[in-house]
């Protein structure tokens, strides 16, 4: 758990990629949480145009700003390329939602120095979180 602590506890801005303007998705769930908590949240989706009132970039390399988090809502077969981003694009860690597993990104994702969690829901780690402190 240190290591989601840490990552929640230094991060501000999320990129969530696969994030949906459909409300009945996870993902949007998931985002409206975390903005509400605080964290600036940059939806990535080459479908939308704007979810959350926040402006929708076609993928991590068109966002113009440094990311501390890609939050993963993606089939795994898809991950490797988005981590392959993230890593050109600077992030500090890598968050696969739960279900999703690419033991090959998290490996290629680590040696370049980010941090990762997969298989994971980072709303119920940050309420868990915020529920122990």
């Amino acid at each position: 758990m240190n290591r989601i602590s840490d990552v929640l506890g230094t991060a501000r801005t999320i990129a969530v990629v696969g994030l949906s303007s459909k409300r009945y998705r996870p993902s949007y769930g998931v985002a409206e949480y975390m903005k509400r908590s605080g964290y600036h949240i940059i939806p990535v989706n080459q479908h939308e145009t704007e979810v959350l009132g926040e402006k929708c970039y076609p993928d991590l390399d068109s966002v113009p700003e440094p990311i501390d988090i890609v939050d993963i809502f993606r089939r795994s077969e898809f991950v490797l390329p988005v981590v392959e981003a993230a890593i050109r694009k600077g992030a500090k860690a890598i968050w696969m939602q739960e279900g999703v597993i690419h033991e090959d990104a998290a490996r290629l994702a680590e040696a370049a120095g980010l941090t990762v969690i997969m298989d994971s829901c980072i709303l119920k780690d940050h309420r868990r979180l915020a529920h122990a402190s």
